[in-house]
């Protein structure tokens, strides 16, 4: 390698390990390993060193193609240090930082959305039901009352037809007693089947 080479790689080496630094400060920040079991550290660990590998590999391998030589190692460590000893307080308070502006941009966005199309949604739906209530309630008054009117009505209409009905013939007056019993069932059953839908609606 050429004196160029060495220096650019170096350097590089020595920004990777400012950069293990930064990164493993953030892992250890979102891992929370107290809070974690030691099977989940285990293997985020093993995925977080074996990405850290490829990284070094990948920047070894843009700098020089891929050779490695002992002052590779010595300038990550040097790099390590450095983020140690001048870096590592700025870093963790901007750390904290971020994340709070992250979680507070999150809160906020989250709260628009609430208000902006899950709040006007409800409130949209909440009327419309009330709407459709309003109107069922119309229509099974309107109902109701239609069918008292007929049964009065009938009731006027049919009461000289019953006096006069005295005096037809026994076996005329029982088959016409059958049918207005099967009758007076089957409106009895509609007048039940309205007044039970009437009371789910006031409930």
């Amino acid at each position: 390698m050429t004196l160029t080479v060495q220096f650019e790689t170096l350097v590089s080496m020595v920004a990777m390990g400012i950069l293990f630094g930064a990164l493993l400060d953030t892992y250890q920040r979102f891992l929370k390993r107290p809070n974690r079991s030691r099977i989940i550290a285990f293997f985020t660990d093993i995925m977080f060193w074996c990405s850290f590998g490829l990284l070094i590999f990948y920047c070894l391998y843009r700098v020089n193609f891929g050779e490695i030589r002992l002052y590779i190692f010595l300038a990550l460590l040097c790099g390590y240090s450095a983020y140690q000893a001048l870096f590592k307080s700025l870093y963790l308070k901007l750390l904290e930082q971020t994340i709070l502006i992250i979680v507070n941009i999150f809160l906020f966005l989250k709260r628009c959305f609430y208000f902006l199309i899950i709040l006007p949604i409800k409130i949209i739906i909440k009327i419309v039901l009330v709407f459709i209530t309003f109107i069922g309630k119309i229509l099974l008054f309107l109902a109701k009352t239609t069918i008292y009117l007929l049964l009065f009505i009938g009731k006027i209409i049919f009461s000289p037809i019953v006096f006069i009905w005295r005096f037809f013939p026994a076996g005329v007056r029982k088959k016409a007693a059958d049918l207005y019993e099967k009758l007076a069932g089957f409106f009895l059953m509609i007048k039940n089947k309205i007044m039970n839908t009437v009371k789910r609606w006031k409930k």
